[in-house]
């Protein structure tokens, strides 16, 4: 079986609580996707080995609609 990021499928929408104002933290992506301009086009396989977290993990930026705040949050990958 194969694992996937649940957000990056699209099998599942996170929103958190801002903990500066309580607005809503929309999912901008994975943090890889941020490292270079290139991030976005490389292969899942190769990302996975640089973002600094284990294999069976994403992690995915989140900022504030209101305040514009960031956090990163590790989501766990699900099998498919």
């Amino acid at each position: 079986m194969k694992e996937v990021c649940p957000l990056c499928n699209g099998i599942q929408e996170i929103i958190k609580s801002c903990k500066k104002c309580g607005g809503d933290m929309i999912d901008q992506g994975p943090i890889v996707d941020y490292l270079d301009n290139y991030s976005p086009y490389l292969s899942n396989d190769i990302t996975q080995l640089v973002d600094g977290v284990r294999k069976s993990e994403c992690t995915h930026l989140f900022q504030c609609k209101e305040c514009n705040d960031d956090k990163r949050i590790s989501i766990q990958r699900v099998e498919i």
